[in-house]
């Protein structure tokens, strides 16, 4: 939105003005101001966590949309006064791109409704004599409809701002936003609950907001996990570019591998947790290329028998590289043995059958597949038919079936649409120096 469309400008006024409309008969009514100014306080405290000296950078990411605070408000106060709570935070909240005052009047005026919907929901559902009377049994339902429409209403509001200011498909805009945001919202939705009971108990306000201590502690978790995979994802990046850099024929051909073991392993059945280890092993499976000379990986000339021999190191080199890696786990074995063989043939153990690791043999397929029906310099790109045809033929003998036929069955079922490609407009041609593999064209 940094040059906003005039309909997307628009629709943040619409959205805006639906907001004030909202939110103008707490002006007229009975309201609690005073829990509305604590509850706003708190929340816009939340938005400014990063900001603390005290805080800095130990702040979870994300943590300005604090929900507990707001969903609280939802629980505790009429709709109109609700909405308010999150109109101060929102518009004091720190904004990365321009316009900044649009982003913010939008995200002010976004939550403000999703809020008054939450309230109104869990007003219907009979929810504020739960709350009241501190029952708390009694307020989960409605308080489950509360987030249900919460996140219906951030869902419809997303996606209109992603159709009207990125021009995206209204159905590619909310694809997949709903579900994404349940759980979470679910899980802060709970918290708030609890807030909303011990406020209106005779603990009082201060009682409830101790709750928000393991809720920043479980967010704060979670955001070292995701600093921790960021550092594994940028591990990963680092050495995949410097195979790229060392050995340009093979560039993009890390990722396209790591992407066709991911769509082998699901089509297996294995646990989200293996497919993304299965996935790092396709993407590290030459890493060991680093350790041979690059005079041998751009020779220009056919490779001598002691040439082809350290070339053929390069999966123990890569094995010891990444040995000390603890987040690879069985990624560490697919990398040591993708060039084995089922007949036992392959190297650098000579493995066979059920010897060779389950990953590397996945690893193997995958590897394979890409070889063929990517265009480098020495070979031109086989049709994907072709590529299938030969991997089946050689099944049972270079390459596990298993693992042949789970390619088989998802590339027939969604087709292949690689992430990366190899670099283009070179002249295909001969390159002597490659390590070609009998049967499936691999290097």
């Amino acid at each position: 939105m940094r040059s906003v469309p005039p309909v997307a400008r628009v629709y943040v006024l619409l959205v805006v003005g639906g907001a004030l409309v909202c939110a103008a008969p707490a002006a007229f009514s009975d309201t609690s101001w005073s829990a509305v100014a604590l509850l706003a306080c708190v929340y816009a405290g939340c938005e400014q966590a990063g900001r603390c000296r005290l805080v800095g950078r130990r702040a979870p990411k994300g943590m300005g949309t604090f929900f507990p605070v707001l969903l609280a408000g939802a629980f505790l106060l009429p709709a109109p006064a609700a909405a308010l709570v999150a109109v101060p935070g929102a518009l004091l909240a720190r904004v990365e791109q321009r316009p900044a005052g649009l982003r913010r009047s939008w995200r002010a005026a976004q939550l403000a409704l999703g809020i008054w919907a939450a309230a109104q929901a869990f007003g219907a559902l009979g929810g504020s004599g739960a709350v009241s009377g501190a029952r708390l049994p009694y307020a989960l339902v409605p308080a489950a409809g509360a987030v249900l429409v919460f996140c219906v209403v951030l869902t419809v509001l997303d996606g209109g701002i992603l159709a009207a200011a990125e021009r995206v498909p209204l159905r590619a805009a909310w694809r997949g936003l709903f579900l994404r945001s349940l759980a979470p919202v679910a899980v802060h939705g709970l918290a708030g609950l609890v807030m909303a009971v011990l406020w209106a108990s005779p603990y009082g306000p201060v009682a409830s907001l101790l709750v928000l201590l393991p809720m920043y502690i479980s967010c704060w978790v979670f955001a070292q996990y995701q600093r921790e995979r960021a550092a594994h994802q940028a591990t990963i990046r680092a050495l995949v570019q410097a195979v790229d850099i060392k050995d340009g024929y093979t560039r993009g051909h890390s990722e396209r591998v790591g992407q066709a073991s991911m769509m082998i392993a699901r089509e297996l059945g294995m646990a989200d947790e293996r497919v993304e280890v299965l996935r790092f092993a396709g993407i590290l499976h030459d890493v060991g290329k680093l350790g041979v000379p690059t005079r041998l990986l751009r020779k220009d000339g056919p490779l001598t028998p002691e040439e082809r021999e350290i070339i053929q190191l390069h999966p123990e080199y890569g094995h010891e590289m990444v040995r000390g890696i603890g987040f690879l786990g069985e990624a560490r074995a697919a990398i040591l043995h993708h060039h084995e063989r089922l007949d036992g043939s392959g190297y650098p153990y000579g493995l066979a059958g059920a010897q060779i690791p389950e990953f590397a043999r996945v690893v193997a397929v995958a590897d394979a597949f890409d070889a063929m029906t990517s265009t480098r310099t020495y070979s031109r790109a086989r049709p994907v038919a072709v590529a299938l045809a030969e991997l089946e033929r050689c099944a049972g003998s270079q390459f596990d079936p298993v693992m042949v036929r789970a390619l088989v069955r998802v590339l027939g079922r969604d087709g292949w649409h690689p992430v990366v490609t190899a670099d283009e407009g070179r002249v295909p041609g001969p390159r002597p120096g490659s390590v070609a593999v009998p049967g499936a064209a691999s290097r």
